[in-house]
């Protein structure tokens, strides 16, 4: 504690003498009280990029709130142009602050960091190119309160978690509900960036660490990309934080139970930025810092951080560019993708967590035991870290997916993610796979303005099927093929089956009246004996079945040409 004691005092001396001449922070003048309301931070980028020729501003899209979203560009070779930047095979960085306004650790931190590059107090790579999104969640910071985030320390005002319509914006990155989400994903597609960093403060535990930090599940981004991060980025990015006197350790997922018994590594599905952000071959963490520590000493870490990742970049910058471009080629030809990962308990790393003793003692409000942390009992222990996923899920990817124009939604999102897509000229009779949904389970309460579906699983059918003229083709040879199957194939856990996108399909739009019907099935039974030894069978096994006519005379519907083809016939084909 007096080591960071010590680095606060030497970061809030040295960031004073810099504040009485050049470009001083809302956070530096109020000594770490205070965070800067929206129309200030945007104010104060762009007096840095009027007054220094390596910054540019641009608005690319606009958010819930009404307002555009900016992002601040740093090139000191002033190309300002994202296909430039990897024709030259540069080096992308691109952080994003205020996904969740409360937590604008990282909005100060970036204002701070991006001036002292500019006033050469900071060294970055050379051939760095950066983007920075200010503000992210518009909406949120502009709903300023100072009692939403009950259990944090500071500043005295902050946004809010959600979005000008409530939108948890870290949930959003796959479904896009929010013009926030579809800006982001333009956005990020404009810049394919190498590294990804967004910026949070954690809740949970209590313990002495000032930073914690999600990096992307490494088994999930696969390939020397994820090779890299676990044995090399990763173990570099902590001996580097402990040596300026903020030792991490990975965000304490230990909800439910004590930190110091272990805990699992969070797992950052697409609809999480930094499990978005893997799904295209980008290295992507997301800082958290600990809710009750002094807001100067979560900014000042954010900060430590950032001049961390740039050691990092300089030192592996060139190789992480090689990666990337190498993963995201291999990505045109890999055949089989994972899905549905599930934690490896038999596989754990051993971590240094500096804590405190924890007990029970009883609520003052209810009488029953509750639990609470001693800080005045520190200690430092080796506990157990579970950081390996398994894929619970194998698929081959096909020549190329087949969506109907009506499912324009669907298009769209694929369009603004960078995915090719081609349309038929003419109509056309194509041999394709089709997926029947037959079972899923539904969430019983919404998330997110949606009822997740879960366990869901197909059956698979081949048939000779008549596509119209402007039906969409997508080849699957391109670098977003883990993108494209992580939305389109439905079991996937994040696909856009589970969030809803196809619920038509899972309700019948005909029916039939029962005293017509009988006839008709009857008729059916007697020139089909197939299917009426099949009836026979079932009832054998199902006395539920065998004790109702209209449970019969529902089974002989559902196998009978009158049967609608389109109910539980996911509308997204395959040419395999």
């Amino acid at each position: 504690m007096k080591k960071i004691l010590r680095y606060l005092l030497f970061f809030f001396t040295s960031f004073c003498l810099k504040a009485q001449t050049a470009y001083p922070t809302l956070f530096e003048e109020t000594k770490g009280k205070e965070t800067p309301e929206y129309a200030d931070v945007i104010a104060y980028f762009q007096t840095l990029s009027n007054d220094f020729e390596e910054v540019r501003i641009v608005e690319m899209g606009t958010t819930d709130a009404g307002l555009p979203l900016h992002v601040v560009l740093f090139d000191r070779q002033q190309d300002f142009d994202p296909k430039k930047w990897h024709e030259t095979g540069r080096l992308v960085l691109f952080i994003n602050n205020g996904i969740h306004p409360g937590e604008p650790d990282g909005i100060d931190a970036s204002m701070m960091f991006l001036r002292d590059i500019l006033l050469s107090k900071q060294q970055v790579p050379n051939d760095l190119a950066m983007a920075i999104i200010p503000v992210y969640n518009i909406g949120g910071h502009l709903n300023r309160g100072s009692f939403s985030r009950v259990n944090q320390n500071g500043p005295e005002a902050y946004g809010f978690r959600g979005n000008a319509r409530n939108f948890d914006l870290n949930r959003d990155f796959i479904k896009a509900d929010t013009k926030n989400a579809r800006s982001f994903q333009l956005i990020f597609n404009w810049l394919k960036p190498q590294v990804f960093i967004d910026t949070h403060v954690s809740n949970g535990a209590d313990y002495q660490h000032v930073m914690t930090l999600i990096s992307t599940q490494h088994d999930r981004l696969g390939e020397r990309l994820g090779e890299y991060l676990e044995k090399e980025m990763n173990p570099l990015l902590y001996q580097k934080m402990k040596e300026k006197d903020f030792p991490m350790v990975p965000y304490v997922n230990a909800w439910g139970g004590k930190p110091e018994d272990g805990w699992a590594q969070f797992k950052d599905n697409g609809r999480y930025s930094s499990g978005y952000a893997a799904l295209f071959s980008t290295l992507s963490f997301m800082p958290e810092t600990h809710m009750l520590k002094p807001y100067e000493q979560r900014v000042y870490s954010t900060y430590a951080l950032f001049e961390t990742f740039m050691e990092v970049l300089e030192k592996d910058g060139e190789r992480i560019v090689a990666f990337a471009n190498a993963d995201r080629n291999s990505r045109k030809n890999q055949r089989v993708f994972e899905f549905n990962h599930t934690l490896d308990r038999e596989s754990f790393k051993m971590i240094e967590f500096r804590g405190y003793e924890s007990g029970q003692k009883p609520s003052e409000i209810s009488g029953h035991p509750r639990l609470y942390y001693d800080r005045e009992q520190p200690f430092t222990k080796e506990v157990k870290f579970f950081d390996h996923y398994k894929s619970g899920l194998s698929i081959t990817k096909p020549k190329s997916y087949l969506i109907p124009q009506a499912w324009h939604n669907i298009i769209e999102n694929l369009q603004r993610n960078g995915v090719n897509l081609e349309q038929l000229k003419s109509d056309t009779l194509l041999p394709v796979s089709i997926y029947h949904i037959v079972d899923f389970q539904t969430a019983q309460r919404p998330f997110e303005g949606h009822y997740l579906h879960s366990q869901i699983k197909v059956e698979k059918s081949q048939a000779l099927m008549r596509f119209r003229a402007g039906d969409y083709l997508i080849p699957m040879n391109q670098e977003n093929n883990r993108y494209i199957m992580e939305v389109l194939e439905p079991e996937s856990e994040d696909s856009f089956f589970a969030w809803n996108f196809f619920d038509t399909i899972l309700q019948s739009k005909e029916g039939y009246s029962a005293y017509v019907f009988e006839d008709l099935a009857a008729d059916f039974l007697r020139q089909n004996p197939e299917i009426k030894k099949a009836l026979e069978e079932a009832k054998q096994q199902n006395p539920e079945l065998a004790n109702s006519g209209p449970a019969q005379l529902r089974w002989v519907y559902e196998r009978s040409p009158w049967k609608e083809k389109e109910h539980n016939r996911y509308p997204v084909f395959r040419i395999d």
